[in-house]
């Protein structure tokens, strides 16, 4: 591999000719600096990579960029002596396909300091159907045990179970011994729902009290939805359990009272898993790749597509039809 070898790359434009992406041959020098190079093997499709691809939000802060917050492969080069050729990594987020070239292309050209040697326990496949979904859900969970929260306190709700962050969250809450109560508005996907770990199958209307509090019934939870729903869930929870706000699949709005926090000290923790301090985020991947490993990920990984099916998942993704984790696969 030189800087001026061709290869491919699913590249994003917004200039005078307007917001547009596709499949490019680029060198390795056209990418950002970086001191790891890697020969892509997989990366994966997340909801924010739908935007961006799409022009429907504005995840990019600079054009034009190689798309996907996620990516994982071997390294070919590297001038940082904690890698070397032949290494198995991966990255998450880390401001890829927002202020750096991504994931979708062939090769990728990455800072150091965000590169993950890939745990042991994890195959570069299970790695990137986990991906940024996979680790969102796990720091949810994260910062809730860090918060004293215990299967004890009562089942975890999670919202909007049957996306990619929602499935993972399901088998890793699973995983970790607290009974998962799923909230989904597509009941034809309970039984996938069930298959992957979780207790109980609810539909939304389980999240939909306007009163500020309600009979606690749930120890905790994941929201990926916003809005009214994640407003809901902060009104039945237990006292001192928690709920991780993760996504705004329905709202960016939170239209709620103080009541569940000062009568019943209920916490509601962000996830935010883009900038996520390094020795955290080794921490969680280590999880990932033991205690907290998904079982179902196989069943969790519900479309596999390369460079050339973008476009179509995207699409599908933003009109609400998809469920679990699509898998990009190089070549």
């Amino acid at each position: 591999m030189t800087l001026s070898t061709p290869f491919n790359a699913f590249r994003i434009h917004n200039d005078a000719a307007g917001y547009r992406s596709g499949i490019e041959s680029i060198v390795l020098d056209a990418l950002n600096p970086g001191e790891v190079v890697i020969k892509t093997t997989y990366s994966s499709v997340n909801y924010k990579d739908a935007l961006a691809g799409t022009g429907e939000g504005k995840i990019l802060r600079r054009f034009p960029l190689v798309g996907g917050i996620d990516v994982a492969g071997h390294v070919v080069a590297s001038t940082d002596p904690a890698f070397k050729e032949g290494d198995a990594v991966l990255v998450t987020g880390c401001g890829l396909s927002e202020t750096r070239d991504g994931g979708y292309a062939e090769y990728a050209r990455l800072e150091a300091r965000w590169v993950i040697p890939l745990p042991s326990g994890l195959t570069l496949r299970e790695s990137m159907i986990l991906g940024t979904a996979g680790f969102t859900a796990a720091l949810a969970l994260f910062r809730m045990c860090e918060n004293r929260q215990t299967p004890d306190l009562g089942p975890l709700a999670v919202t909007g179970a049957t996306g990619g962050v929602g499935s993972l969250a399901v088998d890793i809450f699973s995983r970790a011994g607290f009974e998962v109560h799923a909230i989904s508005g597509k009941p034809e996907n309970a039984g996938y729902l069930t298959a992957i770990g979780a207790r109980k199958v609810l539909p939304r209307d389980a999240l939909a009290t306007t009163r500020p509090m309600e009979t606690a019934r749930f120890g905790g939870g994941l929201d990926n939805v916003g809005g009214p729903m994640l407003a809901s869930l902060l009104a039945q929870t237990v006292p001192y359990g928690n709920v991780a706000t993760a996504g705004l699949a329905a709202s960016a709005d939170l239209a709620t009272t103080v009541m569940p926090f000062i009568i019943r000290g209920v916490s509601l923790l962000g996830v935010a898993s883009a900038g996520t301090a390094r020795d955290i985020r080794d921490t969680v991947w280590q999880r990932l790749a033991s205690d907290w490993k998904p079982a179902h990920l196989d069943t969790i990984c519900t479309r596999e597509t390369t460079l050339e099916g973008l476009p179509e998942v995207f699409r599908t993704m933003l009109a609400g039809g998809s469920f679990g984790r699509t898998l990009v696969r190089m070549g």
